[in-house]
C-alpha cells in the first residue's frame, strides 16, 4: 500500500511540475508598452528606404545603409507604378521603385476563423499612409486595414566596389521600368529594367511558384570600355517590433542557418548586439557554402536564401534611430569585363511555415536544413518525430483531432513494455503486502531496521519498487514535445475536430457558465487562461479522468494525503483547461487508456482493482452515534 501510495504521489508532483515548468518557461513573457497606436505609427512613422553603402578605407564591402525619410509623401514607392503578384498561396504586388517586394497577402489564411476576415497579411509597404489637411488618413488605393500595419519588405541591389561611383547602382529612389511580363505569377515571370546610362545594364528577373518561393536572378550587364565592380546582396526590412506572441520557449525574431549551425536572435537580442564595422548593432557571419537567414513568425516567415553553394555574409542588425530591424545576404564583389554580364540568383520565402511546403524546398532546390526554420525546442529529438507521426496520422484519417487521439495510442503502445512491468510490479506489490504488514509490526518504530527487511523481501522477490515511476517519468517529454507540437506547427491552427472545437491550437470556447452555449451570455475569460475557470467541455472531462484514474487505487490513509489526492483532480481540471484542446484532448486519451490497461493488466495477475470500493471508501464516512447511556435504566 505505501508503495503504491508512493507512485501515486510521485505522478501528482510530476502533474504538478507540468503545470509549474509550463507557468515559468510557456507562458506568455509580459508584453512591453506600446508607446504609440498602431494608427500613429502608421501617419507618423518614418519611412525607410535601403541605399548602398561606400566602401570603407580598405576597400571593403560596407553595410546597404537604412535611409530614412520624414513622411510617407516623400517615399518614391508612393508615386511609383507597381506589378501586380498573383498566385494559389499569394496575392500582393512590387513596387517598381527600388523594385521592392512590399504588399503580400497570405490567400489561404485568414485572421480568424471567420471566412470572412481578412488574408494575413505578410509583407506592407513604406508609402502607407497620407496625412490630410483636417489630420486624417488616406490609405494608398483606400485600404485602410493597409494604413494600420507596420512597413516590412524585401529589396534587392548592387552596392558599388570600392572606386565604383554609387551613382551608377540603382538605390531604392530608382524607379525601374518593366521590361516583360506584367503580372507575376507561377510561369510567368516578369523582368525589370534600369540602364545607368555609363554603360552598364541592370535587370532583375521575378519567379514565382505555386507556394511560398520567389526565385531572384540580378544581372548586370557592362556595355562600357572598362571592367565594372559591384557586389549584389538582398535586405529584409522590418520597421518596428513586431506584435509578438511573447512565449518564452517560442523563438520570434531572426532565424537562419550558416553552414549547418542554427541562427536564432529574438528582437530584444538584436537590439542589444554590438556594433559591427560602424554599422549600429549586428551580427555578421561569412557562410562558406550553404545557409539562410530571415524573420520568423510562430506560423509566417520570411527568409533570404542564395543558391546552394555560394558564400555569402548573412548579417543581423538594428538601425536604432530608425527603429528597423534587418537581414541581409551579402554576396560576393563580381568584376564585370566589357562585354560581359555578371549574374546573381537566390531565393526569397515569403508565407506560411507549413513543413510539407518546407521540407519540399529542403529538398528542392536543396535549402540546407530549412525544416529547423520550425521552431521544434529543446526535445526536437522527440518533437521532429512525434509531429511526422501526427502529420502521416493526418494524412490517413482526415481529422486532426482523431489524428491525435490516434497518436496517443501509438505512444502508448510504445511505452507498453514499461507499463506492463509497472503495472505487474503493483500487483506483487499488493502480493507482499500482508509480508510488509507483518514486516511493520514486527519493526515498530525502528524506521532503518523496516527499510532493510523491506528492501530484502523485494529482494528475495525479484521486486523493483521503481518499476512503477518509469512509465509516470516517460510521460514528462512526451507531453512538452506534444505541447510544443500543437502549439508552434501552422497544421494545428484552426485544425477542428468535432462539434465546438474548430481550432485545436485554441482552448475549448465551451462553458459551464453559459450552459455551453445554450444561454445568451460570453464565458468569462474567454479567450484568456482565465476561461478555465469557467469550466469548458474538455476541462471538466479531464477532471473526471483524473479522478477515475486515481480511484483505480485504494485512497491512502493518511488523512492529508487523502484530502491533497481527492482535490487533485479537480484543481488540474481548472489549471488545464485554458491550454491548446488539442494537448487536453490527449491527456483526457492517455488518461483513459491509462485506466484499461491498469485494470486489464493488474485483473490478468488477480489483483483486480476494486474501483466502486475505492469511490466508496473515498466518500466521506458518516459518524456513529453514541449510546445513550441512560438507556436501560442505571
Amino acid at each position: 500500500m505505501e508503495d503504491n501510495n508512493r507512485n501515486l504521489i510521485l505522478a501528482m508532483v510530476l502533474s504538478a511540475l507540468v503545470i509549474l515548468v509550463w507557468s515559468i518557461f510557456f507562458a506568455p513573457e509580459p508584453a512591453p508598452p506600446v508607446p504609440e497606436t498602431a494608427q500613429t505609427q502608421a501617419v507618423d512613422g518614418q519611412t525607410g528606404a535601403v541605399s548602398p553603402a561606400a566602401p570603407n578605407a580598405a576597400g571593403q564591402m560596407g553595410s546597404p545603409a537604412l535611409a530614412n525619410t520624414n513622411s510617407a509623401n516623400a517615399d518614391p514607392s508612393a508615386q511609383a507604378g507597381r506589378l501586380q503578384i498573383e498566385s494559389p498561396s499569394l496575392k500582393g504586388s512590387i513596387s517598381l521603385a527600388g523594385g521592392r517586394i512590399d504588399d503580400l497577402e497570405l490567400t489561404g489564411y485568414h485572421e480568424t476563423l471567420d471566412p470572412n476576415s481578412p488574408y494575413v497579411r505578410l509583407l506592407s509597404p513604406t508609402a502607407q499612409a497620407e496625412v490630410k489637411a483636417d489630420g486624417s488618413a488616406v490609405a494608398p488605393g483606400g485600404n485602410a486595414e493597409l494604413a494600420l500595419q507596420k512597413p516590412y519588405y524585401a529589396v534587392y541591389g548592387w552596392m558599388p566596389a570600392a572606386g565604383t561611383d554609387p551613382a551608377l547602382v540603382p538605390g531604392p529612389a530608382t524607379v525601374w521600368q518593366i521590361e516583360s511580363g506584367d503580372t507575376l505569377a507561377p510561369g510567368k515571370p516578369v523582368t525589370l529594367r534600369w540602364d545607368n546610362g555609363a554603360g552598364q545594364i541592370f535587370r532583375r528577373v521575378y519567379e514565382l511558384d505555386d507556394k511560398f518561393l520567389f526565385t531572384v536572378t540580378q544581372s548586370l550587364e557592362n556595355t562600357g570600355q572598362a571592367a565594372f565592380a559591384a557586389a549584389p546582396y538582398g535586405i529584409l526590412a522590418r520597421h518596428g517590433k513586431p506584435d509578438t506572441q511573447n512565449y518564452y520557449v517560442l523563438h520570434e525574431g531572426a532565424v537562419g542557418m550558416t553552414d549547418g549551425k542554427l541562427l536564432e536572435k529574438k528582437y530584444k537580442n538584436i537590439s542589444e548586439l554590438d556594433p559591427a564595422a560602424g554599422e549600429g548593432p549586428a551580427e555578421l557571419i561569412n557562410v562558406a557554402e550553404n545557409g539562410w537567414v530571415g524573420f520568423t513568425d510562430k506560423y509566417w516567415m520570411t527568409t533570404l536564401a542564395p543558391q546552394p553553394g555560394t558564400p555569402f555574409t548573412a548579417v543581423v542588425k538594428y538601425a536604432p534611430g530608425a527603429d528597423i530591424y534587418q537581414t541581409e545576404t551579402r554576396m560576393p564583389v563580381q568584376s564585370i569585363a566589357p562585354g560581359a554580364t555578371g549574374t546573381s540568383s537566390s531565393y526569397l520565402f515569403a508565407g506560411a511555415k507549413v513543413w510539407e511546403t518546407i521540407n519540399g524546398y529542403q529538398e528542392n532546390p536543396g535549402i540546407d536544413r530549412f525544416v529547423d526554420s520550425i521552431d521544434w525546442g529543446w526535445f526536437y529529438f522527440l518533437t521532429k518525430p512525434i509531429f511526422r507521426l501526427l502529420h502521416w496520422l493526418h494524412a490517413m484519417i482526415g481529422n486532426m483531432g482523431w489524428a491525435i487521439i490516434g497518436l496517443t495510442f501509438v505512444l502508448k503502445l510504445l511505452v507498453f513494455p514499461l507499463a506492463r512491468k509497472s503495472y505487474i510490479s503493483m500487483a506483487k506489490m499488493k502480493e507482499l503486502q500482508p509480508q510488509m504488514e507483518a514486516i511493520k509490526e514486527r519493526t515498530g518504530d525502528d524506521r532503518m531496521k523496516y527499510q532493510k527487511e523491506v528492501m530484502e523481501l523485494y529482494k528475495r522477490e525479484k521486486v523493483n519498487p521503481a518499476a512503477g515511476c518509469l512509465p509516470v517519468l516517460l510521460q514528462i517529454p512526451i507531453f512538452f514535445s506534444l505541447y510544443k507540437v500543437i502549439f508552434v506547427t501552422i497544421e494545428l491552427r484552426h485544425a477542428p475536430w468535432v462539434g465546438w472545437i474548430h481550432d485545436l491550437s485554441a482552448p475549448d470556447p465551451s462553458s459551464l457558465w453559459n450552459l455551453f452555449g445554450m444561454l445568451p451570455w460570453a464565458a468569462p475569460g474567454q479567450g484568456s487562461m482565465l476561461h478555465s475557470f469557467s469550466l469548458p467541455i474538455l476541462a471538466i472531462a479531464l477532471g473526471i479522468s483524473m479522478w477515475m484514474q486515481q480511484k483505480l487505487n485504494p485512497a491512502p490513509a493518511d488523512p492529508a494525503q487523502k484530502m491533497i489526492f481527492a482535490w487533485m483532480p479537480w484543481i488540474f481540471m481548472f489549471m488545464l483547461g485554458g491550454f491548446a484542446s488539442g494537448l487536453v484532448l490527449y491527456w483526457i486519451t492517455n488518461n483513459m487508456i491509462t485506466i484499461a490497461q491498469q485494470y486489464t493488466i493488474m485483473s490478468m495477475h488477480g489483483h483486480r482493482p476494486d474501483f466502486f470500493g475505492n469511490i466508496r471508501s473515498g466518500l466521506p464516512s458518516r459518524p456513529k452515534k453514541a449510546e445513550d447511556k441512560s438507556k436501560g435504566g442505571k
